[in-house]
């Protein structure tokens, strides 16, 4: 039994670390400006109650099988903490004014890891008040209200305040934003004006597609732009292929890689079309195309405020826009299709941002189905640092 014991103490003391780990983070380093960065820290530490209370009541159980459930239990709790704290990590670090409760998807592992801690305990604090020899039914039923309640006050006090603080950074300028300017008193221009050309820029493109609902494929670029010089790489995932595509120019010299080939020399001209974010201003946000474009108001992103703006767009402008849309649809025509992109213009009159998709007959690119769409998602960041293009290693 000591040895059983002392195994639980130790699987205890684990679970402690990594909650420190993931609290500690954030308290330490979690700063997007709000007035209530510290105590949105401090909260994020309350799961070590939880935690610390397993470690001074083991939840000791005298069968072997129940034995081996908790221990389980605990180690499922460690599991499911090690990518949330990597999660919260990677968020902190990237210095962005994000809440930490962006979305469900992010936050069940959380909960679901502070559920377990709580039973882990439960059954460790449940063992000191009822004199059961094993888990009998009212040791469990206790174990799990204790589990239920500590998960509902802990998440509801972190949740209240990461929204509150949240909510108080809404719509407030930060010190530094990847996307432009942060002065507030830069008005970025409307939606119709003139669009400067960013001299560099850091590129993420993400672009994906549907038929009736069913995924077709995604490509995932990314690279940088100086000028009319560029280089990048993209991963692209069909159900026949998993590849990457690729480009690189210089001043007179440029590159292409296909899947399963090397980088080939090619002539500068065939890629005139595959500088990303110039190439969507040359096409679908041309002075002409933005006439009409509809103005949906000032908003901040990351920090930077931009003007947030909408038009509408056919199939073969989309295609001209990103010719990546290609390698989902192969030759199918997009004649007939329709859509529309909104693009941010921020305080320098400069495009940071493009989301948008179209739609169509699906028959071109599979027989029996309907409705095909194809999503885009384009950010052009860090514009105007400085970027150097280099050749590739052949």
């Amino acid at each position: 039994m000591r040895v059983r014991l002392f195994e639980l103490r130790l699987l205890a003391a684990a679970l402690t670390v990594l909650w420190a780990a993931g609290g500690g983070i954030v308290l330490i380093a979690y700063r997007p400006g709000g007035p209530l960065d510290l105590l949105v820290g401090v909260t994020a530490l309350l799961p070590l109650l939880v935690s610390v209370a397993s470690i001074v009541w083991p939840p000791l159980v005298r069968s072997d099988r129940g034995s081996a459930g908790v221990f389980w239990l605990g180690l499922v709790a460690g599991m499911l903490l090690i990518p949330s704290i990597a999660s919260v990590t990677a968020q902190v670090l990237a210095g962005t004014s994000q809440p930490l409760l962006p979305s469900a998807q992010v936050v069940y592992p959380w909960i679901v890891a502070l559920l377990a801690t709580g039973l882990f305990a439960g059954l460790g604090i449940s063992r000191q008040l009822i004199a059961e020899t094993g888990i009998g039914k009212r040791r469990l039923a206790s174990s799990l209200a204790f589990a239920l309640v500590t998960t509902t006050v802990i998440s509801g006090i972190f949740a209240g305040v990461s929204m509150a603080d949240d909510a108080a950074l809404r719509d407030k300028p930060a010190a530094h934003s990847r996307f432009g300017p942060t002065d507030a008193a830069l008005t970025p221009p409307n939606c119709d004006k003139r669009l400067e050309d960013a001299p560099t820029a850091k590129l993420d493109l993400a672009v994906w597609g549907d038929v009736d609902r069913r995924s077709i494929g995604s490509v995932d670029l990314t690279g940088s732009r100086a000028g009319r010089d560029v280089s990048w790489t993209a991963r692209v995932v069909r159900s026949d292929l998993f590849g990457q595509y690729g480009a690189v120019r210089t001043a007179e010299s440029a590159w292409w890689l296909e899947p399963g080939m090397d980088w080939k020399s090619v002539a500068p001209s065939l890629l005139d079309g595959e500088l990303i974010d110039d190439t969507v201003l040359t096409q679908s946000l041309s002075a002409g195309n933005r006439a009409t474009a509809e103005d949906r108001g000032l908003e901040y992103v990351e920090g930077a405020r931009a003007r947030h703006c909408r038009v509408a767009i056919d199939g073969e402008i989309f295609a001209a826009s990103f010719p990546q849309v290609a390698w989902l649809v192969g030759n199918a025509s997009l004649e007939t299709w329709r859509g529309q992109l909104d693009f941010w213009v921020f305080g320098d009159g400069e495009v940071g941002m493009v989301t948008g998709s179209v739609n169509g007959n699906a028959q071109a690119i599979l027989p029996h189905g309907l409705l095909a769409t194809v999503e885009i998602r384009l950010t052009a960041t860090d514009r105007g640092d400085p970027v150097s293009i280099t050749p590739p290693r052949t």
